[in-house]
């Protein structure tokens, strides 16, 4: 049987290590980040006089949805302290960088969120009979995301 010339294996990362730094806050790590993802509708448009009965499909908006952030309830305020100026109409955009990072804790994918601010708080559950972490969840609305592949191309590093 004749050898195969595959290219090398390149395991994917796992979803397991990352860390989120919010511009001018510094926290503890979060359980889980998620939401990081766009869409764009397309438009249909189509004008009498085309001989083809199908409508062309022109590219719209682009959305991007809220990133959720959960983490083990402490006594740091600054994530209650970012919404509740959004709540009181001092409304503080901020750059939000999430980093996927890898078993040896190097940096290997790096999104930015531009004009970022904390559009939902949900407090911690609580059970008098449950034997688990207190969980808090901050929504955070966003006007962009991008892929800095400096991070990737440049090895990441350490966090």
């Amino acid at each position: 049987m004749a050898e195969r010339n595959n290219p090398p294996r390149k395991d994917p990362y796992n979803a397991y290590n990352f860390i989120v730094e919010i511009q001018g806050i510094t926290s503890a790590g979060f359980r889980e980040c998620t939401g990081l993802d766009s869409a764009q509708d397309p438009i249909e448009y189509r004008e009498g006089n085309e001989a083809f009965l199908t409508v062309r499909k022109l590219p719209g908006l682009v959305k991007y949805s809220n990133v959720s952030l959960k983490w083990g309830l402490t006594d740091d305020h600054a994530l209650w302290d970012w919404r509740t100026s959004a709540v009181e109409g001092n409304l503080q955009r901020k750059e939000v960088s999430i980093y996927l990072v890898d078993d040896q804790g190097n940096r290997k994918m790096h999104w930015i969120l531009s004009n970022a601010w904390p559009t939902k708080w949900t407090g911690a559950s609580f059970n008098a009979t449950a034997n688990e972490v207190a969980i808090e969840t901050l929504e955070i609305a966003h006007e962009g995301v991008r892929l800095d592949a400096n991070v990737a191309a440049a090895g990441g590093g350490r966090r």
